[in-house]
């Protein structure tokens, strides 16, 4: 395929399952055909398939998207003059979404209390993104080796991309300071594996981060102590309304947790040091009364 052959270099294996399984879609419906010869009709008989599945309006976006670059792709590289069926195609996109639920502080302290202690490498991980609002990715594909001590003795983790765990965006890229229970998870890391190994070796034993089977666990493990609908992507909407709450400047917020943010001026610099965004997130710990284990 030539999407796969030019845009699946160096790519994870989970790229390339989601694009056969987009293209798999497309074939099952209006079946295996030239591009000249796909049409309107069939997009929208496509767009009725992935609708009568159940799917919720993201999984249905992401899907169409994929379809949809895809197509450009390879038109392109044919040298192809066609008109992409697949763009601008109406359905309903807020279908089967639900709001993000973050946990409340009084939640977030309970949840992190059986973190200490149960003290195994599940918890620890809970815990590194409760205080620090992480993507469950990013958390799950550490080295022990991306935690370090800085200059002034504070304890941060560096959030880069690897070859078995890419990042979301550019913006993703960044070094965060660890107070409270996500000092306490990357001590205990670091006090249980060597150099060179993964921070969380169970979602490692392939070539790529297993995120979905540590996204399933976890939720499965919250379900009972948290609110209901909230997952651990609720550290996430959790963590920016908790520097919301302790009037943290926005892109001080956004550069904590690898937010896009908006204006020319956003990409001149290196950011705030890591100094500034100790302060901040202390702030949110403090706040909170979260106490922490040592």
């Amino acid at each position: 395929m030539t999407y796969l052959d030019l845009k699946g270099r160096n790519k994870s294996e989970g790229f390339q399952r989601t694009t056969e399984r987009s293209c798999g879609y497309v074939i099952d419906v209006c079946g295996d055909k030239p591009l000249n010869e796909y049409t309107k009709g069939d997009a929208n008989a496509f767009r009725d398939a992935l609708i009568k599945r159940g799917l919720a309006g993201s999984s249905i976006t992401r899907i169409i998207g994929s379809v949809r670059s895809m197509f450009n792709f390879v038109t392109s590289e044919e040298g192809l003059s066609l008109t992409n069926p697949f763009s601008n195609i109406y359905y309903d996109r807020t279908a089967g979404v639900s709001d993000r639920v973050p946990i409340p502080v009084d939640y977030i302290q309970k949840i992190q209390q059986q973190c200490f202690d149960l003290d195994d490498e599940i918890r620890w991980l809970v815990a590194l993104v409760s205080d620090t609002g992480m993507r469950l990715a990013e958390a799950a594909g550490l080295l022990r080796d991306d935690f370090e001590t800085d200059g002034d003795g504070q304890l941060v983790v560096n959030i880069t991309p690897h070859p078995w765990r890419r990042l979301k965006t550019k913006r993703s890229e960044r070094i965060v300071p660890l107070v409270g229970a996500s000092e306490w998870a990357a001590k205990r890391v670091l006090d249980q594996r060597q150099p060179g190994e993964f921070a969380f070796s169970r979602y490692n034993r392939t070539s790529s981060t297993n995120a979905n089977a540590a996204s399933a666990g976890l939720n499965k493990w919250l379900k009972p102590i948290a609110p209901k609908g909230a997952s651990m992507h609720s550290f996430r909407h959790s963590m920016r309304d908790r520097l919301r709450a302790v009037e943290c400047p926005s892109d001080i917020v956004d550069q904590i947790g690898g937010w896009q943010t908006e204006g020319v001026g956003q990409g001149y610099g290196k950011g705030y040091p890591v100094s500034v965004l100790s302060k901040w997130l202390s702030e949110v710990v403090l706040e909170g009364g979260i106490k922490v284990r040592r």
